[in-house]
């Protein structure tokens, strides 16, 4: 009796320490929960001046810049790519024009205005938004050279309010010779829109690129910043008064820069113009008619050189954030800062509406074609709403039952960057020149001939096809990139992955920029 009565009595206090302790760890868990909760509704401190260095980000973004310096055509200043010389200098003659400066489009010869513009565009923003990150590694000046070859170019191709000249060289013949820029003798005609043949996409977007660059400018130069927004309001003009695809009306251009659309180049210039200019008129007119006709609101879509939705959508996010003057109650402005979460919420991996359209390395992969361009896009726009959120304090956005901060964002950025720099399966840099494996045959014409080669059109197909890696290195060049399994064929004849592109340049120099440090962001662009 003794002994059942000692076992009752303790399996009795181990009962009652069992349920006190189920009791204290309920207390505990929801009091944990209730501070989670709270810090989840509590924003993350602001930003100061830059910050720390992240030597890899740095090292890259000196990498990734200097692909504009081998994209250069005409006299060339200060040269720093020892195998590149003067070319193109003759371009624009037919038309008594100067249009000897501006970039080669890719590996091969020509310029396109409607990517070449979308290149300045990015360019412009990821300065204005990061210029003194870009500034704390040494990387503005050559920024801001870069950009200003382009618009030099820009300017001298719309010589009349609607004349906008808008490629230099013809892609069929360009594509039939493999040889040095310097070497060039075949003939290079123009191509132009205007009020017989307009095309919009391609004026807006080049509206876009003079005025971001003249926000750019605005202090360095003034005067030329003026010349620029001139240009922008003139070429808005022409692009908004004649509507027009300039791919249905010039169908060869189809070809390589097929437009699915201008409404959201229209767009992505009146943001544009509206920041260059303060004018309400264009707010309205991006955020009236023409946002619910061209916005895609709702509806997520992938920021590229054909499509500017998802960039003007994060762009005019600011204004909100910001609480710029005079914007508040608009409700167009409030559909467009929605569809921007709608598209973070689609990039963040555990978010409910994620996108499936990734590798198994973690990349977002949309296209065979350039298959880098959409993930380092799409990386920089992360990257700086993480920035607006973090300036703003605003402390989460909601994607379905789910809430992320902006370290969630800036996470997803870093991973995509991450990946671009080796962290992947084939443990190889896309950035031709960044560590010790990367891309040897890439599809560039004068990466691949020596220097001091002297060949034709045609002959120079030798050095295309030959067993050797290339004899100079584009530096900066960043790939097509990786199929869907993630397999990469580092072949010279493999252009839709070995060929490098300037405005997947002007992308991963933003995304880059982004991540060389911290710091505030800039609340108003004037």
């Amino acid at each position: 009796m003794g002994k059942q009565s000692k076992s009752g009595g303790c399996l009795g206090w181990l009962l009652a320490i069992v349920i006190l302790a189920l009791v204290v760890g309920a207390i505990v868990y929801a009091v944990k929960q209730k501070i989670d909760h709270a810090n989840d509704n509590k924003p993350s401190p602001v930003p100061g001046p830059p910050g720390a260095i992240d030597k890899k980000y740095a090292d890259a973004l000196k990498i990734a810049m200097q692909f504009f310096d081998i994209q250069k055509s005409g006299k060339l200043v200060n040269n720093k790519i020892s195998w590149r010389g003067d070319s193109g200098l003759k371009d624009g003659n037919e038309a008594n024009l100067d249009l000897s400066k501006g970039m080669y489009d890719a590996g091969d010869h020509m310029k396109f205005g409607f990517p070449m513009a979308f290149t300045a565009t990015v360019l412009s923003w990821a300065i204005l938004e990061y210029g003194d990150q870009m500034a704390a590694v040494n990387q503005l000046e050559p920024a801001q050279q870069s950009l200003k070859w382009i618009t030099d170019f820009l300017i001298n191709a719309h010589p009349k309010d609607n004349v906008l000249y808008i490629q230099v060289g013809d892609p069929d013949l360009d594509h039939k010779c493999w040889e040095r820029p310097e070497n060039m003798k075949e003939k290079r005609p123009l191509t132009q829109v205007n009020i017989t043949v307009p095309g919009t996409e391609v004026a807006a977007e080049t509206a876009a690129a003079m005025a971001s660059a003249s926000l750019v400018f605005k202090t360095s130069n003034s005067a030329y910043s003026s010349t620029l927004l001139k240009h922008a309001k003139q070429l808005f003009n022409f692009a908004d008064k004649y509507p027009a695809s300039y791919s249905e009306n010039i169908p060869e251009v189809a070809t390589y820069y097929n437009s699915t659309g201008y409404g959201d180049e229209l767009l992505w210039a009146a943001s544009w113009l509206y920041h260059a200019t303060g004018d309400r008129s264009y707010l309205d007119y991006a955020t009236g008619e023409n946002g619910k006709q061209f916005a895609s609101w709702g509806s997520p879509t992938w920021f590229s050189w054909d499509n500017k939705n998802a960039g003007t959508q994060v762009l005019l996010s600011r204004l909100s954030l910001f609480g710029a003057k005079g914007v508040s109650g608009n409700s167009g402005l409030r559909n467009y800062r929605s569809s921007a979460e709608g598209v973070m919420c689609g990039l963040l991996p555990k978010s409910p509406s994620a996108t499936s359209s990734r590798t198994d390395g973690g990349l977002v992969w949309i296209s065979e074609w350039n298959a880098l361009q959409h993930p380092v896009a799409s990386a920089f726009l992360a990257a700086l709403y993480s920035d607006y959120m973090l300036t703003s304090q605003t402390a989460k956005i909601t994607c379905g039952d789910h809430s992320f901060k902006p370290s969630d964002l800036r996470k997803f950025a870093k991973s995509q960057a991450d990946y671009v720099l080796g962290k992947n399966p084939l443990k190889m840099s896309f950035l031709v020149g960044y560590g010790d494996k990367y891309p040897q045959y890439v599809h560039h014409r004068g990466a691949s001939i020596p220097a001091d080669a002297t060949t034709g059109c045609t002959d120079g197909f030798k050095w295309l096809d030959s067993t050797e890696p290339n004899p100079n290195v584009a530096v900066g060049g960043l790939v097509g990139g990786p199929f869907l399994n993630e397999t990469y064929i580092d072949s010279r004849n493999n252009s839709m992955q070995a060929e490098p592109t300037t405005y997947n340049s002007a992308l991963i120099v933003g995304l880059l920029s982004s991540l060389v440090t911290t710091s505030s962001a800039v609340k108003s662009f004037t």
